[in-house]
This record gives C-alpha cells, structure tokens and sequence, in this order.
C-alpha cells in the first residue's frame, strides 16, 4: 500500500476535458467520419478516372468518406468494370467515356489517376470543364507542360492540387512540424531512402516517366519540403542491376546527393526492388537533435525464441504502408476545394521538384554533377534558395 497516497481522483472527474495526442491521426479521421465530413459542408461531388495502382487507392478511399460522393468512375479497360460496381454505391456511373462526368455540370471535382504521360490532356481538359482536379503526381512531363496546366487552372479559377501522399504521413509530418520549429537546429544531412517493393512491371515502367520522374520526386519533394529550401547543385550516380529495366534504358539502383545555399547536404538513394519490403525510411540530422523516420510493419508481434528475436516483415508495398496519408490527403484535399484549407502544392512547387527531377537525370547520363538556378520569382513561398 506505500503508493496508495499517489492514486488521485477518480479518472471520471475530469473525462470529458481530456483530449487525444494529436499524433493518433487514425483516431482524428474517425472523429471526422463519426461527427460529419471533415470539411464541414456537403460530400465533394466527384469522378475518378483510372482505376489502377494509385486510383484503386483513391476508390477505397472515396467511398468509404463521407465527405465525398462518388459520381463516376472512368476506366478504359472494361474488363475492371464488375469488380468496380461491386466496390461503389449503385448510383455511380462506370464507363469508359470520359466526356460523361467532363459535361455533368453536377460533379465539382475529378480525380486523376491515369499514367504519367496522360495527365497534362486530361488536366487541362478537366480544368476547361470547370472543375477542381487531383491529379496524380507528376502534373505534366516536363516544366512546359506543367506550367500550362497551373496557368489554365489559374483562368478558369480552379483548384489544382497535386498529389505528393508522403506530406500526409504521420511521422513525415511531425518531422517536418518539429524541423520548422528548429528543434533539430541548423538541419546539416538530412538522407532518405525509397526502395520499392514489389518489383514493378516492364509494361509499367515503360509509361511511368522513368525512375527519378516516377520515384525520386516523391524524395525531392520531402527533402526541400522538410527543411524549406531548394537545392543549388545536385549529383547522381546510377545504373541497371536488373537487365530487363537497362533493356528499356532506365536505372533501378540510384544515389543523389545535393547540396542546399546554407550547407544542408542531402542524399537520396533509390532502388526498384527491395526483397524484404517497402522501404522507406527518412533521417534528419541536425545541430540540436536527430530525428528519425522508420518502417511500420503489419503488426507488432516480437516472437522472442532460444536462439532469436524476430518480426514480421515491413510492409510489402506502398497501399499498405502509405493507407493513412492517402486517406488523409483526399480528405484535404476536399477541405481545399471548399476553401477551408489552403492549397500548399502550387506551381512553383511543382515546376521546382521536376526542374530538380531533370537535374538529377541529367547529371546520371553525363556523369558530372548540375549546377541549378532560381530565380525569386520560382522559389515557393516558405523556400528559401
């Protein structure tokens, strides 16, 4: 009974002023379902067009949120069509004719998911028909492409949001929260590591973009994102481990390194297969701490035997590893179209993290690192360069 005195009140007396941490994201998104849409207003009115790797995603997603109601789906193989019909409510259209959600007058926003060298015709055609878009990253193949895109959303008035999931991953978040803050202190490597898992398609890899443009911007695009700055150099060493990807002229095993204004160093190391898991891990080493971002696993069973520890493996690909940030960035991105938030991936954005993109390809095929420029009117606001 010596620590009878330190028990305290009942744990009733004070129930209904307690508060979750802000850290249990997946309790925060089921008070917002149980209470009502997370922006507050009418389910966001939309079509998905593509059902593939990421839109098959995004289905799931959209409708299981009340804070969307999902109008059609767009896909051209027919083929997926029954096992979509089983997926969505029974007043959603499946049709492989994007004109029928384009010319509805009632859906407000689309949904991009279709490959890479698709995006900016359909971007644009989606914007003309006025209507917000999400659009699977990148927005365009080149900087060109990209900035008409952004110029048409900008004279038609409409939301164009691209969509880089990572920023909405919990631990991604704190990072870059506690980084802004300045509680690692002046930031001087900060490193990230993309493993993909399982190994992609030839046929995929043939329409991704390659693999700085289908990989490595998601890395650009945390390491300038956490730390506010953009690169001034960057240089990169690749090659093909695999023969079928050097058959089709692309690398799968890449290093990165940039260098920042201030002295941060960065290194990015990519790969197309990894045969244990998804792997992707950040670390942020700076003059006051370090803080590190680790891979989740299915479970947290530890078995503990005579002669060994062990866990399950990682987890084995990105919808598993990245279902609470997809989740939580359709979620803002209908709080954006309501104007409730404010959209943070904009052009310059955009245009930078392909510019670097470019930058990382260029030096690999030539071999010598790639000196890179900003003007002030390109730097995203919160950059620095």
């Amino acid at each position: 009974m010596a620590t009878a005195s330190f028990k305290g009140e009942s744990p009733y007396a004070r129930r209904d002023e307690r508060v979750h941490h802000p850290s249990d994201v997946k309790y925060g998104q089921f008070l917002d379902q149980v209470q009502g849409t997370s922006s507050g207003q009418e389910p966001l009115r939309v079509a998905l067009i593509g059902v593939g790797r990421a839109g098959g995603i995004h289905l799931q997603n959209l409708v299981s949120s009340p804070s969307f109601r999902l109008m059609y789906v767009v896909e051209a193989d027919e083929a997926k069509f029954p096992q979509i019909q089983k997926l969505v409510d029974s007043g959603c259209v499946v049709t492989a004719d994007l004109n029928q959600p384009l010319s509805d007058i009632d859906v407000e926003a689309c949904i991009i998911c279709t490959p890479t060298f698709t995006h900016c015709e359909i971007v644009l055609q989606t914007l003309k028909a006025g209507k917000a878009v999400f659009c699977e990253k990148p927005i365009g193949e080149s900087v060109e492409e990209t900035k008409r895109c952004y110029d048409t959303a900008s004279d038609t008035g409409n939301v164009l949001f691209c969509a880089f999931q990572r920023r909405w991953d919990p631990t991604f978040a704190d990072i870059q929260r506690r980084v802004r803050k300045g509680e690692a202190g002046h930031v001087q490597i900060i490193k990230s590591i993309s493993r993909d898992s399982p190994l992609p398609s030839i046929d995929y890899l043939r329409i991704s973009g390659g693999i700085f443009h289908d990989c490595m911007v998601h890395d650009i695009d945390m390491q300038c994102w956490v730390i506010g700055e953009l690169p001034c150099e960057v240089y990169t060493m690749a090659n093909a481990q695999i023969p079928e990807i050097a058959d089709i002229h692309d690398y799968d095993n890449v290093v990165t390194t940039l260098r920042f204004p201030s002295g941060t160093l960065g290194i990015i190391n990519v790969n197309r297969f990894a045969a244990y898991g998804y792997d992707q891990r950040l670390e942020v080493f700076g003059s006051k701490a370090m803080f590190e971002a680790d891979n989740g696993r299915p479970n947290t069973c530890l078995t503990s035997a005579s002669d060994s520890l062990s866990r399950v493996p990682i987890f084995h690909s990105f919808p598993s590893r990245y279902e609470v940030a997809y989740a939580a960035e359709m979620e803002s991105f209908a709080r954006i179209v309501r104007k409730v938030e404010p959209l943070e991936i904009t052009y310059r954005v955009s245009s930078a993290i392909s510019k670097i993109a470019d930058a990382a390809q260029w030096s690999a095929r030539e071999g010598v690192p790639v000196d890179i420029h900003w003007t002030p009117d390109s730097i995203p606001e919160g950059y620095s360069a």
